[in-house]
């Protein structure tokens, strides 16, 4: 009998180790899958998060490439003086391992096509006297000390038409064949858009200051403010979105017809590789 419990109680000793190596084994293999979906989702992750860095870098860091130590986010929107800096502009030239270093431009050739405006300090007058022999003294040079270069903010001013009305005197006296007196009107040039004071030199700049200068049409409604025009970011896009449809359109279409016609098109296009085909 004794024999008989215990045959029992091993063969239930063996049951419930193949159960738990089962267990173990079921286990394992989960283990095993959750590793492969934690891997996954970590590379996954990193490929977003590669993403993130790098239009946070397109969006608000620094698009200078000669930077080492860009951070992304925006660590690097407040130190653009530092980085661009170079106190060797204000040096004519430098010797470097006993050789010169070619002399950078000159403020003269830098501003070289910008109007020139002379100012001429003048000694004052109780110190234009000899301190020796107490005559007065005379004028006999001037020298050059240095360039300044002064920024002239923009300003806005208004322009308003006339038009002029002309009458005979003849015919106003009834001297002439006409019932009415003839009255004739000076022809006012028509308006860059509709009825709007938009001007021409107005609606370039505000194109250029978008599509050459990156500046949003709502930053630009505060600088027309702070001009004293207050003119609001819809008015501005309605000018683009008029003169170029009725100004450009027209220009561009001319130009792809006049391309039509030609027996081929000429183009530079770079991603095309031709420089190691064979023949």
């Amino acid at each position: 009998m004794p024999s008989s419990a215990k045959d029992i109680q091993l063969r239930e000793l063996k049951d419930t180790v193949s159960q738990l190596k089962t267990m173990i084994s079921e286990q394992t293999e989960l283990i095993q899958s959750l590793r492969l979906i934690i891997d996954e989702k970590s590379s996954h992750e990193k490929a977003l998060q590669e993403q993130v860095d790098y239009l946070t870098k397109k969006l608000f860091g620094s698009s200078n490439e000669r930077r080492s130590d860009d951070i992304p986010g925006q660590h690097n929107l407040f130190d653009e003086a530092e980085v661009e800096q170079d106190f060797s502009l204000l040096e004519e030239e430098t010797v470097i391992r006993e050789h010169t270093r070619k002399k950078k431009a000159t403020h003269g050739e830098l501003f070289k096509g910008l109007k020139v405006e002379k100012v001429v300090i003048p000694l004052p007058e109780e110190e234009q006297v000899c301190p020796v022999y107490g005559t007065q003294m005379a004028l006999i040079g001037e020298e050059y000390v240095r360039r300044e270069l002064e920024f002239i903010p923009a300003t806005c001013k208004v322009i308003e038409y006339y038009s002029q009305s002309y009458g005979c005197p003849s015919c106003k006296e009834g001297l002439g064949d006409t019932e009415k007196p003839v009255i004739i009107k000076s022809q006012v040039p028509a308006a860059l858009v509709g009825k709007g004071p938009a001007l021409a030199s107005t609606v370039a700049w505000t194109m250029y200051q978008k599509y050459a200068n990156g500046l949003p049409l709502y930053r630009q409604e505060k600088d027309w403010k702070q001009y004293g025009a207050p003119i609001s970011r819809t008015t501005l896009a309605n000018w683009i979105i008029y003169c170029s449809q009725n100004y450009f359109q027209p220009m561009y279409d001319y130009f792809h017809r006049e391309l039509l016609k030609r027996k081929f098109a000429m183009a530079d296009e770079t991603r095309v590789q031709v420089l190691n085909e064979d023949g």
